[in-house]
């Protein structure tokens, strides 16, 4: 591939950018600190939000040149250099480590080397049910310390949804021992199969109901293997998701106890080899489901099913980075407004091509997340610039983060190493694979009802004659999904705001649609490609709102807080009292 390197000097452009507003630069200009570009900035942009400096950015981020951006590879750490690059020409200081716009986040790479790895299931005649990897399951491991893992005929337990949530009254492994036993579950939780409002959040997903917390959950429970059935519905995306985001490198953060706190092997599996599984065994998939969805429900052995698997893998040691830059205020420079979105993505795959001759998506195998998170990232940017020109009283953070397709782990480690005091934060906004499908009457908040931030956007909304709506499918648990939950975990307000589904032109079908024919067609795959075609008036009006919201918060001396009542209001109190 052919490469454009643009030698820049970012401590030079911040310096430059912190006295003059215009943001023109030389794309050549060469210092001793200087760092290459893959691709070069914008020539010129407005500190005005506008389509066409969105464009720009998001172009740039999309393209091939980044291969996907993929954490700790050469081409993905370049667009983390492009951001960074991008923060200092608009006037953003650093506030990363050692006075640079980034924050190491260790990380490794772990690879399982399919052609030499296996995960058996035996039925009770003592044939092995046929699994072939990426056709109908996925597996890996979270081990660090050992290219070579291996467990031999396990007994497997089915344990519903795999949640134990005291809150709830509920416990899916009581009464049993799972040390050394392979458990199956199925995805999301209680309160989604029933629909029953008063059951866990009812459709609204809870933590419960993530991947991410299943696994946890089986590995506190001494579990040597954790599989979770996919059913489309319920995960909210389909098997190509599953296949495509857990097979190739696996990133995590390096772990200190090497991952031992975590089962050998975890992966997933698709309804149809389940309900072959569980027939072998004599028993009915759909009426365990049925039994699930009640909190009498007892886990359920697979007599005479057991599980053998072995993994050989390569383990890579590698740094990526969280961008990070900042603008002064002059009244109250202690107390801070957060911006956040992710900039990587997939990466390029290694597989053979797919898709049909003359599919110009299909061409090659880079996951360029045009969608996802290339227009988030070009959001923190548009809103940094925009603010770059104000006169701000308080202070303002711009956080591009790493490895958010891994599990949110690059915000799980800022929330963890802070660079601001999270008690130092007012308030934080979260931007997130925005569609770009024109002008909407509404927009859409993930996880409503959290917090006073809300009535904010309320009234910014109310001045672009727009509404703002609830997430119309909470069972998503998109608010679980992205990286501000990292920042509310910690008790910082967090506003997690979509673009609207109410189209100017087609109204709700017309957004639904659009949103759809995203999630099956291009939600983690190649086609996530940039066009010169799509719409961005509606995107532009909603970081418009955005950038409203944090302006007016950095304006004043209030404190947004969490509603009564909410999971992180406790924390928060808490935080602020110390």
């Amino acid at each position: 591939m052919k490469r454009l390197l643009i030698s820049v000097s970012i401590a030079a452009l911040s310096a430059c950018g912190a006295q003059d507003n215009s943001n023109d630069i030389e794309p050549d200009t060469v210092s001793a600190d200087e760092t290459e570009l893959l691709l070069p900035l914008p020539e010129q942009t407005s500190p005005a939000i506008v389509s066409e400096d969105l464009a720009i950015r998001i172009k740039t981020l999309a393209d091939d040149t980044f291969e996907g951006r993929g954490p700790g590879t050469e081409a993905g750490e370049a667009s983390a250099d492009w951001i960074a690059a991008e923060m200092a020409r608009i006037g953003l200081s650093p506030a990363g480590e050692d006075e640079t716009f980034f924050q190491t986040v260790k990380m490794v790479n772990q690879t399982v080397d399919t052609e030499n790895s296996h995960f058996q299931l035996t039925k009770p005649d003592g044939t092995a049910l046929p699994l072939t990897p990426k056709e109908n399951v996925v597996f890996w491991t979270k081990h660090q310390d050992k290219n070579e893992l291996s467990f031999d005929a396990t007994d497997v337990v089915f344990v519903g949804y795999g949640s134990v949530a005291p809150e709830y009254e509920w416990d899916d492994y009581a009464g049993a021992d799972f040390s050394g036993k392979t458990v199956i579950m199925l995805v999301n939780d209680p309160g989604f199969a029933t629909g029953d409002p008063e059951l866990f959040k009812g459709k609204a997903m809870t933590y419960y109901g993530r991947w991410t917390y299943k696994f946890e959950e089986a590995a506190r429970q001494g579990a040597t293997a954790a599989i979770i059935i996919h059913e489309t519905e319920p995960a909210s995306y389909g098997w190509d998701v599953v296949s495509n985001s857990w097979s190739g490198a696996q990133s995590d953060l390096v772990r200190s106890d090497g991952g031992a706190d975590r089962a050998m092997l975890e992966g997933w599996i698709t309804r149809d080899t389940a309900e072959e599984l569980f027939a072998s065994a004599g028993l009915d998939l759909e009426a365990l489901k049925q039994q699930a969805k009640s909190n009498s429900f007892t886990p359920v052995p697979l007599e005479g099913v057991k599980a053998s698997g072995k993994i050989s893998q390569s383990i890579d040691q590698l740094e990526s980075r969280n961008v990070v830059g900042k603008l002064t205020g002059k009244v109250t420079p202690d107390e801070y407004v957060l911006y956040t979105a992710h900039w990587d993505h997939l990466g390029k795959k290694s597989e053979e091509k797919t898709g049909a001759p003359g599919e110009d998506f299909y061409q090659d195998q880079i996951f360029n997340g045009a969608v996802d998170n290339a227009t988030g990232s070009a959001a923190l940017l548009e809103i940094a610039e925009a603010m770059a020109a104000d006169d701000l009283e308080r202070s303002a953070l711009f956080l591009s983060v790493t490895l958010e397709e891994s599990g949110l782990l690059g915000s799980a480690f800022y929330a963890e190493n802070p660079l601001i005091p999270h008690s130092q934060v007012v308030a934080g906004i979260n931007m997130d694979g925005a569609l770009p499908i024109g002008r909407t009457k509404d927009m859409v908040v993930v996880g409503y009802g959290a917090s006073e931030l809300e009535d904010i956007l309320r009234d910014v909304l109310v001045e672009q004659d727009r509404v703002i709506k609830p997430d119309s499918k909470p069972e998503a648990g998109y608010f679980y999904r992205s990286d501000h939950i990292s920042l509310a975990k910690k008790g910082v307000p967090m506003l997690y705001a979509d673009g609207g589904q109410d189209k100017l032109d087609g109204g709700v079908a017309a957004g639904k649609a659009a949103a759809a024919v995203y999630t099956a067609e291009r939600y983690h795959k190649p086609m996530d490609e940039y066009s010169d075609g799509w719409d961005l008036s509606g995107f532009e009006e909603d970081i418009q709102a955005l950038y409203q919201v944090g302006l007016r918060i950095a304006q004043s001396d209030d404190w947004p807080t969490w509603y009564e009542g909410n999971e992180f209001e406790a924390i928060r109190k808490q935080s602020l009292e110390e």
